[in-house]
């Protein structure tokens, strides 16, 4: 099978499996990105170990799990969780373990842990807040699964790749940042943003969940953070001398490789949903 089926196959099955999985239902959508959690920690530990850095893979890898569990049953509940306290106590348990490891470089090594936790997990487990977002809307509490801003936010992401690769494809003559991705372009990026606003303004004809201005904000918040995101996934990967940071994904490289663009975007696409819709809200009562 030659690359471009292999990447088209993949790009196919990858498409069915996401989108399935957080329109069927909470669920699903919960047991899909626990696991794209666990697969993009391992890959985010496996590049960054090598015969002095050794990260805590394992314990990593757990608070990642207790981290996205603890997210999800805060979002879909919308009431603290008194757990949540443990994160902070695991967090700390990695410098400890790191005294009984006998490593070269202990604090590169509790560095990296973290690291993994901040990039890959917390972003993941932000997801769920997104997915269940509280917009003051009267919904039963069965109902509070959301995921139209989510899914948009998707849908958003993948427009803007796609344009920015067609346009720079064909247009593309200023380097965006030659120093740590040589291919992408200026002329690229402003047309990749140009067909993301367009599909915000399409998206918000279907999904009414919120404003049209909305959706153009968080237009803008993807197009930038995620055009930065794949930058700081390409830097990552340039770092450490290779190519994709993984091969789970047959002609698209790894989890890391996939959702870059989502990792950086979702903090600030929750950034701005908390503040419009829940502080924006208190101020004007």
């Amino acid at each position: 099978m030659n690359n471009f089926f292999k990447r088209a196959l993949t790009g196919i099955v990858f498409v069915i499996v996401l989108l399935g999985a957080i329109l069927l239902n909470q669920y699903t959508f919960y047991s899909l990105f626990i696991i794209i959690t666990i697969l993009g920690l391992w890959e985010f530990y496996r590049l960054n170990s090598n015969e002095q850095h050794k990260p805590q893979k394992y314990f990593g890898t757990l608070i990642g799990i207790v981290l996205f569990i603890i997210s999800n049953v805060e979002a879909s509940t919308n009431v603290m969780f008194s757990c949540t306290m443990i994160i902070y106590g695991l967090g700390f348990m990695v410098f400890l373990f790191e005294i009984y490891r006998n490593t070269e470089k202990p604090f590169v090594n509790i560095g990296l842990t973290l690291l993994g936790v901040i990039y890959v997990a917390l972003p993941f487990s932000l997801l769920n807040f997104i997915a269940f977002p509280d917009l003051h809307i009267h919904i039963l509490p069965n109902e509070r699964y959301q995921p139209h801003i989510l899914l948009g936010m998707i849908y958003m992401i993948w427009i803007n790749d796609t344009g920015a690769y067609l346009v720079g494809s064909k247009f593309g003559k200023t380097k965006l940042f030659e120093r740590i991705s040589p291919k992408k372009t200026w002329e690229g990026s402003i047309g990749g943003a140009i067909f993301a606003l367009i599909g915000a303004y399409v998206i918000s004809i279907y999904y009414k969940d919120i404003e049209m201005i909305d959706w153009f904000i968080i237009s803008g918040i993807v197009i930038v953070f995620g055009t930065l995101g794949d930058l700081v996934k390409s830097l990552l990967k340039r770092s450490i001398g290779v190519k994709d940071s993984g091969t789970i994904l047959p002609g698209h490289g790894g989890i890391l490789d996939r959702f870059d663009s989502i990792i950086m975007s979702a903090p600030f696409v929750l950034i701005y949903i908390v503040f419009k819709f829940h502080y924006f809200n208190i101020f004007n009562h």
